[in-house]
């Protein structure tokens, strides 16, 4: 089976197939394509069709890039019977759609192919979920066709990591899956790193998320303690940045989102109870991370009243509606939450964010105004939830002028460094949640107790 399948790596004529064709899907596609034909795969027409005509930089890539490898060997589809046109397949699915693309998969299978699972999820997922899928029609996993995982690694909006240069991970389910997908890689990552199974490099990606997730919660949780010790936590976490061993700065914000970091702990959690374990300390950062949520939403509550305002029939603007500055991409981005826990407090919201064009709620869908003038003009507040690049550039003072008097800053990315004139500015991890030169509040608010939080199930 390999003889054939590393004949094709030498000389060219592998075709590659990537199932799914997102954040990291496309940049992918789009690596492989510098040396063999790709087929892109997605069930979205409406992405498809963008990509065909080289509209691909929502996704993190430039489209010069995409248009190069349009004119060679990149050919987006939805049409999944060209399945069988590819010898090896990379997924890149929801964890919800992996069964269903294993499935079109597996009725297109033939000997001598090789399968990639790159999506992330718990530790087994490829030897227990996908394998047996796949060998439904009959073949054989490591003797008619190849399997292994190699968990992606982008970093959506960083321009200083291209996949290329971002080391990979490789398992296989046997020896020779895993010698194969390391030559596979090799072709466009500079630097592939063979691990000893699948479930290795399964639970290195849960790791790695999970990593991250524990520590914004630290992170989160002493911004609000220091938020009460008059304290700015900002500043208290530069200065500790400044130790060269032993720290690694992380900054609060109004929560966590995208698809890896608010999910992926819990297939690890998941895991863990079906083997007998409690995961506490997973499921306790997840909380924390999603009560910033609400202590966004609390901080405008008390910013309103401050400026002797009610939630009930205020205009709020949100700028920001993606999960992570400078990209388009919305999933699970705190901004949903925010959004839902105005308007159940009966405010009305406008939002502008240069990238992400619109954002789905369970109280509907908010589009974007064109500008950030748009979105303020008469609201009553404005709550900063992400820190594109496009918000540092702004011009706070002016954009107050266009706000109803006096105006209500929340700033939850440390974007604002003086409170606009005027205005009764609050922030995350400011010292009493006072952004400095903001209007004083009356006495009886500062250090007085929070209001409580929605439940996590209300909503």
């Amino acid at each position: 089976m390999y003889g054939s399948l590393r004949a094709k790596l030498s000389d060219g004529s592998l075709v590659v197939g990537v199932i799914g064709l997102g954040y990291v899907g496309t940049p992918l596609a789009l690596a492989f394509s510098h040396k063999y034909r790709v087929l892109g795969f997605d069930i979205r027409p409406d992405l498809v069709q963008a990509l065909r005509k080289g509209e691909g930089q929502f996704l993190g890539t430039s489209r010069e890039d995409l248009v190069r490898a349009l004119d060679s060997r990149f050919l987006p589809t939805t049409d999944l019977r060209r399945l069988e046109e590819c010898d090896a397949a990379d997924h890149d699915p929801d964890l919800s759609q992996i069964e269903d693309a294993a499935r079109e998969v597996a009725r297109r299978l033939r000997p001598g192919k090789f399968i990639v699972l790159e999506s992330t999820s718990y530790p087994g997922t490829t030897e227990e979920i996908l394998v047996p899928i796949l060998e439904s029609g009959g073949l054989r996993a490591g003797v008619d066709f190849g399997v292994a995982f190699s968990p992606e690694r982008i970093d959506p909006g960083n321009p200083r990591y291209r996949i290329q240069d971002i080391p990979k991970l490789v398992g296989g389910l046997d020896e020779a899956s895993t010698q194969f997908a390391h030559a596979l890689y090799s072709q466009v990552i500079g630097r592939v790193i063979p691990v000893s199974h699948a479930r290795v490099a399964e639970a290195a990606k849960i790791i790695e998320n999970l990593f991250r997730a524990v520590n914004i919660a630290l992170v989160n949780e002493v911004s609000l303690i220091l938020e009460r010790l008059d304290i700015d936590a900002w500043e208290a976490i530069d200065a500790a940045s400044t130790k060269p061993f032993g720290f690694m700065p992380f900054y609060p914000g109004p929560g966590v989102g995208g698809h890896c970091i608010p999910l992926d702990p819990y297939y690890l959690s998941y895991r863990a109870r079906k083997a007998g374990h409690l995961p506490q300390f997973i499921e306790l950062s997840g909380n924390v991370n999603e009560y910033m949520r609400f202590h966004t939403v609390n901080l405008l509550r008390r910013g309103l009243e401050e400026a002797g305002k009610t939630p009930a029939g205020a205009t709020v603007a949100i700028l920001g509606l993606s999960f992570k500055r400078n990209i388009a991409d919305t999933r699970e981005s705190p901004a949903i939450r925010v959004i839902e826990e105005c308007l159940k407090d009966g405010m009305t919201v406008r939002a502008y964010d240069p990238h992400a064009s619109s954002i789905s709620t369970r109280k509907g869908t908010v589009m974007s105004e064109p500008d950030a003038d748009s979105a303020v003009a008469g609201a009553d507040a404005t709550v900063i939830l992400v820190d594109h690049d496009a918000f540092t550039q702004l011009d706070f003072d002016s954009l107050s002028r266009l706000m109803e008097s006096p105006p209500v800053w929340i700033d939850t990315r440390n974007v604002l460094r003086v409170a606009p004139r005027g205005s009764v500015a609050l922030g995350i991890g400011r010292p009493l949640g006072r952004v400095r030169g903001g209007m004083k509040p009356p006495l009886d608010l500062l250090g007085g107790a929070e209001p409580q939080a929605a439940p996590r199930h209300e909503g």
